[in-house]
């Protein structure tokens, strides 16, 4: 008989380019994985259900054809997933990988931060891996794959470190970031932030100006300023050491070119952003100054 891996690597091959069948694989994990009690994967499936809606899903022999890298950091969540399910039931074998061992652990006992840990860790995994297929991407894309990992990295953090990610307001974090419960959406659903459609033909400065006011003010009042703390808290709850390498000087920078570091602080701007930030005990940390080029720039 194969073993564990072999066999989860051919049960998505299966589902490789059919998007449906890729949905369909996460909701069976959940219900096989945790029982029908249990709305651990409410907010995953929801991200899957965009993730179909935009077609970055869909087979690359599609017209239009979906997104190499969405798909890959896909397969990586469903492999990961299927392997710790097909361990976790013969009680036998050998993990592939760390971010496998630890969705056999939330199998044997499901709980939220055991969820975040094994969700967060294969997504990581993902993103590292795949790096190459991310650079091909437009840049657009690439902003939201960076606030896509900041906001599931911050919304763990909510829920097992809630000081840390909210200052002052810490006894909130439990309650919202719980993955079962629908609240958690507002967090990592990007559909109601970013452009529905792949690819985004809009630049990407009009993407972030577009985006959602109260979207801005998680992203750059409350989440921005934490991010070094964020990313090095998350490198050692995920066994990712690189993880804090993914930032450039405190400003998100997975597969971003130093020299395109302005962009980042284009939806910096607002009085609100200043005040979230200092209801939550921080300051910005991107203060917006005017650039030769007009745009916004980091004030020092």
């Amino acid at each position: 008989m194969a073993d564990a891996a072999s066999r989860a690597e051919q049960r998505v091959a299966r589902v490789r380019d059919d998007a449906a069948g890729r949905y369909t694989l996460a909701q069976e994990f959940y219900r096989r994985a945790t029982g029908p009690g249990h709305q651990y994967g409410t907010a995953e499936l929801s991200f899957m259900r965009w993730s179909l809606a935009r077609g970055v899903l869909a087979p690359e022999t599609a017209d239009p054809p979906g997104s190499p890298w969405w798909r890959s950091v896909n397969e990586r969540l469903l492999r990961d997933k299927a392997e710790a399910h097909l361990l976790a039931a013969e009680a036998t074998g050998t993990a592939s990988a760390r971010s496998v061992e630890l969705w056999v652990d939330f199998i044997r006992a499901p709980e939220p931060g055991r969820w975040y840990r094994a969700h967060n860790a294969s997504i990581v995994a993902g993103y590292l891996q795949h790096e190459d297929l991310a650079a091909a991407e437009l840049q657009v894309e690439r902003f939201m794959m960076n606030v896509a990992l900041l906001r599931v990295l911050f919304t763990h953090t909510m829920l097992v470190q809630p000081r840390l990610a909210l200052g002052r307001l810490s006894a909130l974090g439990p309650l919202v970031a719980d993955p079962r419960h629908r609240a958690v959406q507002m967090f990592l659903d990007l559909g109601r932030s970013f452009p529905p459609e792949y690819p985004v033909t809009a630049p990407v400065e009009d993407t972030i100006l577009d985006e959602h006011a109260l979207a801005r003010m998680l992203d750059y009042g409350v989440i921005a300023p934490r991010l070094p703390a964020l990313y090095e808290f998350s490198a050692v709850s995920l066994d990712q050491p690189r993880l804090p390498d993914l930032l450039d000087d405190g400003v998100p920078a997975y597969v971003w070119p130093h020299e395109d570091r302005p962009i980042w602080y284009v939806g910096n701007t607002g009085r609100h952003l200043r005040a979230i930030a200092r209801a939550t005990g921080v300051r910005l940390l991107w203060e917006p100054s005017p650039t030769a080029s007009g745009r916004r720039g980091p004030h020092t």
